[in-house]
């Protein structure tokens, strides 16, 4: 892990600074990372969304379904309710108690005659909490192409390293109908993405009303998407835990270039510590176990293809009569369940079923997910990307080869407090028969290898 010291912390040098406006406070879910991108400077990193940070998914979870209730208020006309923020705040600083305590009492209501709609890799698993809250239909989009299914829809993602996205339904009819649209995504910026959709899928199936839900909306003052889908004649919401604001230097662009820079120059010479964890691709895979996931058939395990209002319950049920079962969990080990990708509704349902059963005094349970995301890692306590794995693509994407990525791993947690030993004693990777290769071997298995005791490899029907 590289230290970059100076003339202050890497956030404090490149000058963004995040102001909570209303809601939840934004800078108790958020943390800043610098990007490996160009066109952005930065990145919020989310402690409640599962895919950079290592977090209770009872957190993770509950941030999802208090969305869906918001969008719930919204759609049904009533007064938007109150959330729990102390214990929202608490539960993203990674205090079990509070997670455990905000996740209990959360109910889904419905069934409401709606479509959600998940954002890119990074909201698969938060769109999908948001359906389960509606008790509504789910689809997400993809980047993985699937031989015989035609496209139904995409969008692009203009600032995104990987800007393509495909939305592919088994039943094409899921996007037709007047019905509401929710679309899903765990940080609102500028909100052209969504705009983009809106406009894109208004033209094949307009409908009369869209929601647009985030974790935390960041856009600047002067974004009016409501006018904007007034123009397509059709009337927009937006509803967030959290409203914020994001102040950048005009230089940041150019800041973040510099900061690039030297941590590269830096990271290519001799450390204490070895090889720089943004580099490091590990050793020998430890003890490997491979599990097919026990599963009914015909039951969708996530909404790249769509999922049914009907299949909420049939998933839950079969998270605690087959899959969790099957996974011969111990309460004594502290235990990451690791979606891959695209892959987190599944893993993260996983994780809170174990971190539910473990008990009160159990040494934790948490998830995370890997990512297509390039990004600094520093190691730094009030950087939100302290280490960093770096392994090829192993589920032959449509884009061809490429780095994959996987944060905070070596260290554990959001805490980013050293460790005796492996920061693991059991990962649970969680991928699909697609991405059951060879690669994956050679790639993100290995780069785990050294920061748990043990892999159990499971793999989707």
């Amino acid at each position: 892990m590289i230290a970059v010291a100076d003339t202050g912390s890497i956030v404090d040098r490149l000058g963004v600074r995040l102001e909570p406006v209303s809601g939840a406070d934004a800078t108790a879910l958020l943390g800043v990372a610098l990007r490996r991108n160009p066109l952005r400077a930065h990145l919020l990193v989310s402690r409640v969304l599962g895919k950079h940070i290592p977090s209770d998914p009872r957190a993770v979870r509950a941030a999802g379904l208090l969305l869906g209730l918001l969008v719930a208020d919204v759609l049904v006309g009533r007064p938007q309710r109150e959330l729990p923020t102390g214990l929202l705040h608490a539960a993203a600083r990674g205090d079990r108690a509070a997670a455990a305590d905000l996740h209990a009492p959360l109910a889904p209501e419905g069934p409401t005659d709606a479509l959600v709609l998940g954002f890119a890799e990074t909201a698969t698993a938060l769109g999908h909490c948001v359906a389960e809250a509606l008790t509504a239909d789910y689809l997400h989009s993809t980047r993985r192409e699937v031989p015989g299914m035609v496209p139904a829809g995409g969008f692009v993602e203009e600032h995104s390293h990987a800007t393509s996205h495909t939305l592919l339904p088994a039943d094409p009819g899921l996007l037709r109908g007047g019905r509401p649209l929710v679309l899903v995504d765990d940080e609102l910026s500028t909100g052209r993405t969504a705009l983009n959709t809106i406009t894109a899928l208004h033209r094949v199936a307009p409908r009369e009303r869209y929601v647009l839900a985030a974790l935390v909306d960041a856009r600047p003052p002067d974004t009016d998407l409501v006018e904007a889908v007034a123009a397509l004649g059709a009337r927009l919401d937006v509803v967030s835990l959290a409203r914020a604001r994001v102040e950048l230097p005009a230089d940041v662009i150019a800041r973040a270039a510099a900061l690039r820079s030297e941590i590269d120059r830096r990271a290519e010479l001799p450390t204490r510590g070895g090889v720089p964890a943004e580099q490091r691709r590990g050793g020998t895979p430890p003890r490997l176990e491979v599990r097919a996931l026990g599963w009914p058939a015909g039951l969708p395990v996530g909404g790249r293809h769509g999922f049914t209002g009907a299949d909420h319950a049939a998933f839950a049920a079969a998270l605690t009569e087959v899959a969790v079962p099957g996974l011969d969990a111990d309460p004594a080990e502290r235990t990451l369940v690791l979606g891959t990708e695209e892959l987190m509704q599944l893993p993260l349902r996983l994780a809170q079923a174990l971190a539910d059963a473990a008990g009160p005094d159990a040494p934790g349970v948490a998830f995370s997910t890997s990512t297509r995301s390039p990004a600094v890692v520093v190691d730094e306590p009030d950087y939100a990307l302290r280490s960093g794995l770096v392994f090829a693509a192993h589920d032959d994407p449509a884009d061809g080869p490429g780095r994959r990525y996987a944060y905070n791993i070596a260290t554990g947690g959001p805490d980013g407090v050293p460790l005796d030993g492996p920061a693991w004693d059991r990962i649970v990777v969680v991928v699909d028969p697609p991405a059951d290769t060879p690669a994956l071997r050679s790639g993100l298995l290995r780069a785990l290898a050294p920061h748990t005791r043990r892999t159990t490899l499971l793999v989707t029907p």
